[in-house]
């Protein structure tokens, strides 16, 4: 009897250092993405704000040399061509805002007191469709427009192996919520 009560209190001490340490790691992880949301956010309304008043901006033969604010300094390095300004920079740095916010949310869904609850499987059922259909829609769009390097297809396979990764947890997250209220039911 003993012996199992201190196995029992032992786990319980072990899960949660465990839950903490998660918890400590997932708030990092949040606010970095969030502040990258918010960074690459401010990069693309800076550069279509430049490019559009044509402010803090150097055109040479075909490039765009968009400087960093009240300074002669190279910030952005572009193509002088208004295809490649809004399928090579814009949509990808308005799409990785996306992507950065949607994975801050994932990140918080990992410190939230309770985990397993709708709003929760809500924001992880955002970030895998986001990843599952996004890359792919965009790249074949953008494909029209401009010539789509070799690179990107990795980026986009990268993209829909960690959004059928989210959706497993997501899975997991809904099969948690569904024993949750079973038990909630029987209390």
């Amino acid at each position: 009897m003993f012996y199992n009560n201190l196995l029992y209190v032992c786990r319980n001490i072990l899960v949660i250092s465990i839950m903490k340490k998660t918890k400590i790691i997932s708030k990092i992880l949040y606010a970095l993405t969030r502040s990258l949301a918010w960074i690459y956010l401010a990069i693309g309304l800076y550069g279509t704000f430049a490019w559009i008043t044509k402010t803090n901006i150097q055109t040479a033969d075909t490039t765009t040399i968009i400087n960093y604010p009240f300074t002669d300094i190279s910030f952005l390095i572009l193509d002088n061509d208004q295809s490649y300004f809004l399928f090579a920079f814009l949509l990808p740095v308005l799409s990785y805002t996306l992507f950065f916010w949607l994975l801050s949310n994932v990140f918080k869904v990992f410190y939230q007191d309770k985990l397993f609850t709708n709003p929760n499987i809500g924001h992880l059922k955002r970030f895998y469709l986001a990843n599952i259909t996004l890359p792919i829609v965009l790249v074949a769009f953008s494909s029209f427009f401009i010539a789509i390097e070799k690179g990107i297809f990795i980026i986009v396979a990268l993209h829909l192996v960690l959004g059928v990764f989210i959706f497993i947890i997501s899975e997991i997250f809904h099969q948690g919520l569904s024993l949750q209220n079973e038990q909630d039911l029987y209390i």
